[in-house]
């Protein structure tokens, strides 16, 4: 399948300025961004085309290729004799990807002479549906790196943050390497993107100005959230090494299932037995609501297994509103298995009486007559 113009992906004219193809970009890589759209694959493929565009695209020289050679420019052999291909300027993956373009535009955390932020960690926590309902406090023990105590986070062993510019990188935080026609740009091995070394390294921490320790957090799970959402706690991730800052917490909600209730999104479902008489005479049942209190439902005479009765405003909690679902109580009529002989009695008499009544009955004659058609369909055939 032939990949799409650069331009095209972008949505620009091909005399497009450095500032409107930044500018596209921006608006593109923001609405196609994964965290934005999880679990969706086709945002997750525009995403990486509209990031090899805006690479190539940004790129004086690349883009002076592209404009004369096109797709074919950045092939192995293609023309103008590029043996070594292109691999991308980019290194990480998405994230980096992302955190490249907009760093400096959201006050971003990588490269430009500065360390990498700390990393981001994922935690899961599981919570009872009743909890889900209400929001709950959960208090998580979570394993990560802080600011190095010794020596303040500096990574420096007299506190001072005194370090020399990096050799590898001339303070740049970032390092060229040649790569076929092109010049490909990394973040420094050697000053992890700092642009400086650490002159007299903390014995503690060994320079990096982070050490291993687990923190006891207490997160606010909202009422109405549902199973499997996700929680950003902005800046409770890993410390930032020397000085760098932390990353963020992504807490995975897991809502356990519950013996008495189902959710439907806003929406809860609860199956309540009654007995025959009550369907059959008719009757008012109590019923369990999810904010632990009772609701009183009336149920019609001649009801049936599976009928079901709606309570508006009796079902779960809707996320960031005062608002809740409805309730949906699904009867089951229970048919009683240990009969007295007096119950036996009137049973029967009940059948002997009733049987004609049943004639008038929609399922039953739906039933019957189904029946019917099935034996003559046999013995016709």
């Amino acid at each position: 399948m032939a990949k799409q113009d650069y331009y095209a992906t972008l949505g620009v004219a091909k005399d497009a300025s450095a500032d409107d193809l930044k500018r596209a970009y921006r608006k593109l890589a923001m609405q196609y961004h994964p965290d934005r759209n999880p679990d969706n694959k086709q945002a997750e493929a525009k995403f990486k085309e509209v990031n090899e565009a805006y690479d190539v695209l940004k790129d004086e020289q690349k883009r002076a290729a592209y404009d004369r050679f096109g797709h074919a420019a950045f092939e192995q052999g293609g023309p103008g004799g590029f043996a070594g291909g292109f691999q991308g300027g980019f290194e990480g993956g998405l994230g980096d990807i992302f955190d490249q373009m907009f760093g400096e535009f959201m006050g971003g955390r990588r490269g430009g002479g500065r360390a990498r932020a700390g990393a981001d960690i994922r935690q899961a926590v599981e919570i009872d549906l009743t909890e889900a309902f209400a929001g709950v406090k959960a208090t998580l023990r979570v394993p990560t790196r802080v600011a190095c105590e010794a020596c303040s986070g500096t990574g420096s062993e007299d506190k001072t943050a005194a370090n020399d510019t990096c050799q590898t990188c001339k303070g740049a935080g970032k390092v060229r390497a040649q790569q076929g026609f092109f010049l490909v740009e990394r973040t420094c091995p050697t000053c992890a993107g700092a642009g400086r070394v650490i002159r007299n390294p903390c014995r503690i921490c060994r320079g990096a100005g982070t050490v291993q320790r687990e923190r006891t957090l207490q997160v606010t799970i909202p009422a109405g959230v549902e199973d499997g959402q996700r929680i950003r706690l902005a800046g409770e991730g890993e410390a930032g090494p020397q000085g760098a800052p932390p990353g963020d917490l992504y807490v995975h909600v897991g809502v356990r299932p519950h013996p008495l209730f189902q959710r439907d999104g806003a929406n809860i479902m609860v199956r309540v037995p009654i007995r025959m008489t009550q369907a059959a005479l008719g009757a008012e049942v109590e019923v369990p609501v999810v904010d632990g209190t009772k609701a009183k439902v009336k149920v019609p005479p001649g009801t049936q297994t599976g009928d079901q009765f709606r309570l508006r405003g009796k079902g779960f909690s809707v996320l960031r509103s005062a608002a809740r679902g409805d309730m949906f109580i699904q009867v089951a009529v229970e048919t009683p298995q240990q009969l007295t002989k007096r119950q036996r009695e009137l049973l029967e008499q009940f059948d002997a009486e009733g049987a004609e009544q049943m004639n008038g009955h929609p399922e039953n004659e739906g039933f019957f007559a189904k029946m019917k058609d099935f034996f003559e369909g046999r013995r016709s055939a």
